[in-house]
This record gives C-alpha cells, sequence and structure tokens, in this order.
C-alpha cells in the first residue's frame, strides 16, 4: 500500500535508546516531571525523592548526560530544569502505558489523560540472608 518504511539510522536509535534508559527508573521518571514545569535546586528534587543529595545529584547526572535536562549555577547552588519536548515524553510514555492493548489493535477510543506522578511511598526489598553454616568441632 502507500506505506513508507524510513531507513534505519543506528546512531540516532543509539541516541533514542540513551534517552529511554535514563528516564526508565522511576526516580529519574518523577525528577523530570517536576523539572518540566518548574526549575528546582538539588536540594528540593531530593525531598520530593526523598533521598540524599548525593544519590539525586547521580540521577541527575544521567539525566544531563542524555540531554534530558539543563542545569545553571547561582552562587553555590545549582537549579535544574527540563525542556517542553521531555514533558512531551513523559505525557506520551503515560499515554502509551495507559492505553489497552485493544485499542493499540485498531480500536479508536478518546486519548487516556495522562497520570501524575504522586509521590510514592518508598519500600525497600527484603535483604537476602544468608544461612550461616554450623561450626562442626572434629
Amino acid at each position: 500500500m502507500g506505506t513508507q518504511v524510513m531507513s534505519w539510522d543506528a546512531a540516532a536509535a543509539d541516541r533514542a535508546v540513551a534517552v529511554l534508559k535514563a528516564v526508565a527508573d522511576p526516580s529519574r521518571y518523577r525528577l523530570l516531571w517536576a523539572l518540566s514545569t518548574q526549575e528546582l535546586p538539588v536540594s528540593a528534587l531530593a525531598e520530593l525523592l526523598d533521598a540524599h543529595v548525593a544519590a539525586t545529584s547521580q540521577h541527575l547526572a544521567k539525566l544531563r548526560a542524555a540531554g534530558l535536562v539543563e542545569s545553571r549555577r547561582e552562587g553555590t547552588r545549582i537549579y535544574y530544569r527540563a525542556g517542553a519536548r521531555v514533558r512531551g515524553l513523559l505525557e506520551e510514555a503515560s499515554l502509551v502505558a495507559n492505553t489497552p492493548a485493544q485499542q493499540d489493535a485498531g480500536e479508536s477510543e478518546a486519548p487516556a489523560e495522562p497520570v501524575a506522578v504522586a509521590k510514592e511511598e518508598r519500600v525497600r526489598a527484603p535483604r537476602t540472608v544468608r544461612a550461616r553454616r554450623p561450626v562442626v568441632e572434629h
């Protein structure tokens, strides 16, 4: 039929995969969501995540390396922001994630509203405990 297939661009695909990997972490997704509406310092972002400033800075470094956030220094504080395209990426991901499979197969329905990302309770995975070998005296 009239379908045109785009040629494969390996470099562009690698860049796209790097962006998706950067967004794939729940903490980084939440950071991007917050930064897509306002500029915030690291301390406020750490509070949003209920995480240490150092951990938040590491997330921001990955987002900056992927080209998703920009920073500016004001005195001793560093402020971060994300552009309008990032917000579009997050909203599209939310729509795709919340679209039933039947709709993807061709059934048309009004698009779902994007789901707001609420502050989630931090749940820690249970620790793996190794059983100790009994001490056998000979």
